[in-house]
């Protein structure tokens, strides 16, 4: 499943969506939710430990400044990649 998460992970009930991730969906984080991939963010590790696979937009990545502080399991995609990602999933979640 695909999951999208739009709001900062610190406004969501983040235990929810981490006990609703099952090994091996995906999860895209956009605007406010590409802080979830900050670097020694205790809900990255968490997320990380559950074999996800975390992609994030790259231009809310830049326009928060944040680039250098990515996790390097995170995957920077643009606008196009993510609308190819979204092309490959019948069910998606947005948080």
């Amino acid at each position: 499943m695909l999951n999208i998460l739009l709001n900062s992970p610190f406004k969501i009930d983040i235990q929810s969506m981490i006990e609703v991730l099952k090994k091996r969906d995906t999860l895209v984080a956009l605007q406010d939710g590409v802080l979830i991939a900050l670097n020694g963010n205790i809900v990255l590790n968490t997320l990380l430990k559950k074999s996800i696979t975390l992609y994030v937009l790259k231009e809310d990545v830049l326009a928060r400044g944040i680039l250098d502080h990515i996790c390097d399991n995170c995957n920077v995609i643009n606008y196009s990649q993510f609308v190819t990602l979204t092309q490959n999933f019948s069910k998606y979640m947005n948080w």
